[in-house]
């Protein structure tokens, strides 16, 4: 179901340039994992919620992103991003009353190749993911943490997750 989303169709796994991606915090990982991070539990939205719910849910978690999913299957359908929501409510795009569904980033299904991230992902995997290995050089933001087997969605991780997480660690 969810995974790490990267930007769907992009490139080939693999670094952006003929370079291998280099850490620059391997030294504080050592061996740790995206369970390390303790990231919270994950809030997702169905897109007929309300945008007024998504907001409020969001600033009582001090969450910047929300995982959409299918109220019948639980299906990862795509994202919310709060400061992009945000946005659009300034300019007058959406109001709090419509639906998730006129906000929310979709996954593409067809022909998309997404980065599996799990709780037993390496912070190094994790790392280059944020910086666009995966994803043809295009950054980051947030990953969709999910089970092995893609059926659940258990969380949300960040830079900044992972940023505290070296800030908390010796060299």
């Amino acid at each position: 179901m969810a995974d790490i989303m990267a930007q769907p169709g992009q490139a080939q796994p693999g670094p952006a340039s003929s370079e291998a991606f280099v850490s620059k915090w391997a030294s504080r990982y050592r061996g740790a994992t995206v369970e390390d991070l303790d990231p919270p539990a994950a809030l997702s939205l169905t897109p007929s919620d309300s945008i007024s719910l998504a907001l409020m849910s969001a600033f009582e978690r001090d969450y910047t992103h929300l995982t959409i999913i299918d109220s019948a299957t639980r299906a990862l359908l795509g994202y919310l991003s709060i400061p992009s929501l945000q946005a659009l409510l300034e300019a007058g795009r959406v109001r709090p009353e419509d639906e998730v569904r006129t906000a929310m980033t979709r996954f593409r299904r067809r022909g998309a190749k997404y980065k599996v991230i799990t709780m037993d992902t390496p912070l190094e995997e994790l790392e280059a993911f944020f910086e666009g290995c995966e994803t043809g050089g295009q950054k980051q933001d947030f990953a969709v943490i999910t089970d092995q087997a893609r059926r659940f969605v258990l969380g949300v991780a960040t830079r900044e997750d992972l940023g505290e997480f070296v800030k908390r660690r010796p060299a």
